[in-house]
């Protein structure tokens, strides 16, 4: 065995894309199998989340202005940081030692999830609040208190 070191996130999801170029033919039928049909529900990925749920979550982040464009990612805007303390998280203030928010490219879905201090943030909210738990690896359960209470709020105002 030969094993290597990713230079950094930027390499990591450079190999990503890759990785979506190369299973584009079989992709559907690859994420059919109950195995990745978990990871493709939800997953960790680098600290935050990935897979349908952080696609959603994102989605809604993105509706109704509450992420504003920078040039770095993303900011929370007034709606962003009402909507989020809507769901009992009080998010922090950006740190200069890392990028805020910004998107990652999601290689199940094959749209973007949120990535960043923001995304982190979400997740071990999510955790905390009972909505979400680590399983066995990369993969990550919706709870029954998270479909109950976290799924509907993703989905109330998409249309």
């Amino acid at each position: 065995h030969r094993y290597y070191r990713l230079a950094d996130t930027e390499v990591a999801h450079a190999l990503e894309a890759l990785a979506l170029v190369a299973e584009r033919d079989t992709h559907d039928t690859a994420w059919a199998h109950p195995q990745r049909a978990r990871l493709r529900l939800a997953r960790c990925c680098y600290g935050h989340l990935a897979g349908q749920l952080a696609v959603s979550v994102f989605d809604a982040l993105q509706r109704g202005g509450r992420l504003a464009s920078t040039s770095g990612g993303f900011e929370l805007t007034d709606s962003g940081r009402a909507w989020l303390e809507g769901l009992g998280m009080n998010p922090s203030p950006p740190n200069s030692r890392r990028r805020f928010a910004y998107r990652c490219l999601d290689w199940s879905e094959r749209r973007d999830h949120l990535a960043g201090q923001l995304a982190d943030e979400l997740y071990r909210h999510f955790t905390a609040k009972g909505w979400v738990r680590r399983a066995s690896g990369r993969a990550v359960e919706v709870t029954v208190s998270g479909q109950r209470e976290l799924l509907p709020l993703l989905e109330e105002d998409a249309a």
